[in-house]
């Protein structure tokens, strides 16, 4: 009697055995397996990240060094950081250019069976590291640009690596799937912004139900984010500027600010896809180093004789408008501002675009501000639905761009202006054009990726 097991165990074991099998089921078991690769290269996204913030702070850090120190030296070495940065993305990947957003578009629309081997022009671990050492010189000649889209191609690349690594037989998870999350993952580490992350992959990556991607969205980002947050620690990305309570009559105020931003951010990026057109046509290897030289030259004088503020990401620039509150922005700095983003980004280099307009918003919004002579308190808000309104004509994404600066800034009671700003941008760069810059560099990847690869081999049993 005293071998038999007493009737609490008797029952423990039974309930152990019905709660194994309802919850240990092969449902499950696939479920965990396809999920391992994602949270693999969750982490790798979020150490990746903080690597390239950092690398990113030393040579906006060394860029402001050198250059308050001699300026003169710009002249030498902005040209040559913008020619070395060229040359990397020329020689070693071309797909590494730019911004990184219109390539994850690009690769999206190729997850395919017919054309998914061609997804490695546009994302690999090479164009990884193309991509952060371009940008990196590229900013160290004072380039003004932002990491933030190049994080979302870098982290893409690092999903897609991931997932050609699992073992055969391993359960697999489409290729879109893994493309969209590598993005949302990207962005909620670069911005320390994981609802942005989300809102991001419903509004520019794909416009299918979120049902598909959430379990894949949330966890990625939630492990690419805290990933990013044990080294860097809980930092809002502006960190919290005071804002007041407005009422029904700041509305107004808020809609003559997204109009002119967002009619400002719509023309930005219309101007970078004609001038991208135009640059084609700069087909030898002697003209496209002249070009780059020229731009870098330009962006020299630029910096030289109208100020810093036209260099660099823009973040201390946005950290200034909203906690030290100059009172006047010299009207010079918007079209400086500007005119260092198009230097920049049509060099050739890597770069992204994310952070350089939310800085063009932010500057715009202090000047629309003073003009309307509002109130000091308010102008923070005015400045934030500059943010907001500006970045959504770049990239037609308002819901995004509204939760990036509520995420960025965690001022909440600003919600409702900064939805009203993105709306109000989107209604109006619309009329510009139908199309955002990314949709339509999209189309040039695509094209570019078919030429570069025609030959495509067999297809091999996928789920996509």
């Amino acid at each position: 009697m005293k071998n038999q097991p007493s009737l609490y165990q008797k029952l423990l074991t039974r309930f152990d055995n019905r709660f194994v099998r309802s919850i240990y089921n092969e449902r499950v078991r696939r479920t965990t397996l396809q999920s391992i690769p994602f949270w693999i290269a969750s982490l790798l996204t979020g150490l990746v990240t903080v690597g390239y913030e950092r690398l990113f702070a030393w040579s906006e850090a060394t860029f402001q060094t050198w250059f308050l120190r001699i300026p003169a030296w710009a002249f030498l070495l902005t040209p040559l950081c913008f020619l070395l940065s060229w040359a990397l993305v020329r020689v070693l990947a071309p797909a590494a250019r730019g911004s990184g957003i219109p390539q994850l578009m690009a690769a999206i629309d190729l997850a395919t069976p017919a054309h998914h081997t061609k997804i490695s022009y546009l994302l690999s671990i090479r164009i990884a590291v193309v991509k952060i050492l371009s940008s990196g010189i590229l900013l160290l000649g004072g380039g003004a640009i932002g990491r933030e889209g190049p994080t979302i191609q870098i982290s893409a690349s690092l999903f897609q690596l991931i997932n050609r690594l699992q073992p055969r037989g391993w359960p697999q998870l489409s290729r879109q799937i893994v493309l969209v999350t590598g993005g949302a993952a990207g962005l909620a580490a670069a911005f320390n912004t994981p609802l942005g992350g989300i809102v991001f992959v419903v509004e520019e990556l794909t416009h299918t139900h979120i049902t598909l991607y959430r379990t894949a969205v949330f966890t990625a980002v939630i492990i690419a984010g805290m990933t990013a947050q044990a080294l860097l620690g809980s930092y809002l990305y502006l960190g919290y500027p005071a804002i007041p309570t407005t009422g029904l009559s700041f509305l107004g105020v808020a809609f003559v600010t997204a109009l002119i931003a967002g009619l400002a951010g719509a023309l930005f990026g219309k101007l970078l896809v004609q001038i991208n057109q135009y640059r084609k046509t700069w087909k030898t290897v002697p003209q496209q180093v002249l070009w780059v030289i020229g731009c870098g030259l330009l962006f020299a004088a630029l910096i030289y004789w109208g100020g810093i503020d036209a260099a660099g990401t823009g973040k201390p620039l946005i950290n200034h408008l909203l906690f030290h509150h100059p009172g006047e922005v010299p009207w010079y700095v918007f079209p400086a501002r500007i005119m260092g983003m198009v230097l920049s980004y049509s060099s050739g280099g890597a770069g992204g675009i994310f952070a350089t307009s939310l800085s063009a918003g932010a500057i715009l919004g202090e000047l629309i501000a003073h003009v309307l002579t509002i109130d000091q308190q308010e102008t923070t808000v005015v400045v934030l639905v500059g943010m907001v309104s500006f970045l959504t004509g770049v990239v037609r994404s308002p819901f995004t761009a509204a939760i990036l600066v509520l995420e960025m800034t965690d001022r909440h009671s600003a919600i409702f202006p900064l939805l009203l700003g993105g709306l109000t941008a989107q209604l109006v760069a619309s009329l510009v054009d139908p199309h955002s810059m990314y949709e339509h560099l999209k189309k040039g990847f695509l094209a570019e990726t078919h030429l570069a690869m025609p030959n495509e081999p067999a297809a091999t049993p996928k789920a996509n």
